[in-house]
């Protein structure tokens, strides 16, 4: 089966889907379920039209989520008139559900991306977008945890490593994202603080409290994204500063440093300042140091060149991060700040309207656009 056909087809089919009469997200879904249902069929049986054999499918589909959604609502109509219950005790599955969807038999990445779409409530280009991989990548992906799964009881939970993550990724996507996911993220992941003692699900909590304390200075009364360094620090929530670093200090004593609790303490650092000029650079290069040395990741090595740029100066900086990918996402505005600091004005604006282009979000474009145009860029 010739899979870059499909990932050519996925929009084309989403797009007939949409225009039928169904939403964008009820299309997306639609197309998934015809992408297993091709990966099963087209190997022994390949159609002569793969395009109008998947919107065939995929509007069979559409109609068959439809009926069923509307019967579900009818359901629920039909209850909500019958006599309440007699009080008893509420119960939420919910942390369950993330515990049940990694399933052993997934690998991480899938058991987390299955999990973002079937429980999370993210979309697949969310998705996509948190793992930096095209959407058809990730349906594709999706699907393929869907088909596994399809055959098996959901009898064993999956590891804490792998929900951790989920909890993580929603966090990031109400955090910063189209979304509010962060508050539930964050619910979550006090109620599995709540039932195991584990150093990264207390270092995930203080990591999620301290990034979410600085939630209000973020974006401007216009929308618009605010630095960190140009943010109001009066309108940080000390309540959650507070909280947050308490629950890393517990979990740092326990000595058993993890991936979570080290962004973490790069975060109280941040929080610590009373100005951005009085920030610790120093300290934050050596845990990010350890944050490269526990995760190998290139968004860390990044993070880590802004602050030797900060710690050591821009050239400091910009020496750092010649030994990364610069096709690396955010890559572009790393470089384009340090070269404004550096003193490199004309450098900077054109890395800044490049970055610009690549923005994930709207908000970042705008901020990125408005940086070039400041120093004179297009």
């Amino acid at each position: 089966m010739d899979e870059a056909l499909l990932r050519e087809l996925v929009p084309a089919v989403i797009g007939v889907v949409v225009r039928r009469g169904a939403d964008f997200a009820a299309a997306e879904d639609a197309v998934q379920d015809a992408l297993t249902e091709a990966v099963r069929v087209w190997p022994d049986d390949p159609p002569r039209d793969p395009k109008g054999w998947l919107v065939t499918v995929a509007w069979r589909k559409f109609l068959d989520a439809a009926r069923a959604d509307a019967s579900r609502r009818h359901r629920e109509t039909r209850v909500d008139s019958e006599p309440a219950p007699a009080p008893g005790e509420a119960v939420d599955d919910t942390l369950q559900l993330y515990f049940l969807c990694a399933h052993p038999s997934l690998t991480p990445a899938s058991a987390v991306a299955l999990t973002l779409r079937a429980v999370g409530g993210l979309t697949t280009r969310q998705i996509a977008q948190a793992y930096l991989v095209p959407e058809a990548t990730m349906a594709q992906r999706i699907s393929r945890a869907k088909r596994t799964v399809s055959g098996v009881r959901f009898n064993q939970p999956g590891d804490v490593a792998t929900v951790l993550r989920v909890l993580y990724l929603v966090f990031n996507e109400g955090y910063s994202g189209d979304v509010d996911l962060a508050a539930e993220a964050i619910r979550l992941t006090r109620l599995l603080a709540a039932k195991i003692k584990h150093e990264e699900v207390a270092g995930l909590l203080a990591l999620m409290l301290l990034h979410h304390a600085r939630r209000p200075a973020r974006t401007a009364p216009d929308g618009s994204l605010v630095p960190l360094a140009e943010q109001d620090r009066g309108l940080w929530d000390t309540r959650l500063i507070a909280e947050g670093v308490d629950v890393l200090q517990a979990a740092l004593a326990r000595e058993r440093v993890g991936e979570f609790q080290a962004q973490a303490a790069i975060a109280a650092l941040h929080a610590d300042a009373p100005t951005a000029g009085e920030t610790d650079w120093a300290q934050i290069v050596e845990w990010y140091d350890e944050l490269v040395r526990l995760t190998g990741s290139p968004v860390a090595r990044l993070n880590r060149a802004v602050a030797v740029g900060e710690a050591d100066g821009p050239h400091a900086g910009l020496a750092a991060l010649a030994e990364l990918d610069p096709a690396l996402p955010r890559h572009a505005a790393v470089a384009a700040y340090l070269h404004e600091r550096a003193g490199d004005p004309d450098t900077a604006a054109r890395l800044y309207t490049e970055a610009a282009r690549s923005a994930p979000t709207l908000p970042e474009r705008d901020h990125l656009t408005r940086q070039a145009a400041r120093l004179g860029g297009a």
